[in-house]
């Protein structure tokens, strides 16, 4: 199971990447692998302020839908487009061509109740 040192994770499976003021977010390998074969996301928050653990779109798969969880308090200010025509990019490479939004945090001190990878590793064991 891949869960990168640099990254931050939820109890709900979501990954965010700090640069700046940016947090790039998206959903974790074991998520990728729990849900199956990703057909379909689906994020219309695209310049919404949105509350931490809101929910921000979801994501299909052959098996189940699931909800996609803002990590922190922010504005949506990128949708990952790639999506549209590869959602299979989420089962690919989660944590690189995969990623579904770039958030404007409202209070990047949200993040330090985040999970570290080994935290989020014994969340999953």
């Amino acid at each position: 199971m891949n869960i990168p040192e640099n990254l931050k994770f939820t109890k709900d499976h979501e990954w965010i990447k700090i640069e700046g003021g940016v947090a790039i977010v998206g959903i974790t390998d074991f998520a990728q692998s729990e849900l199956g074969d990703i057909v379909f996301v689906e994020i219309e928050t695209e310049d919404e302020d949105l509350e931490r653990e809101e929910v921000f779109g979801t994501i299909e798969a052959v098996k189940t839908v699931s909800d996609l969880y803002m990590p922190v308090a922010g504005k949506i200010i990128e949708v990952n487009e790639e999506l549209e025509s590869q959602p299979e990019l989420v089962n690919k490479e989660p944590y690189a061509g995969g990623w579904m939004v770039k958030i404007e945090m409202a209070d990047p001190d949200q993040t330090e109740d985040l999970l570290s990878a080994s935290d989020y590793k014994k969340l999953i064991e």
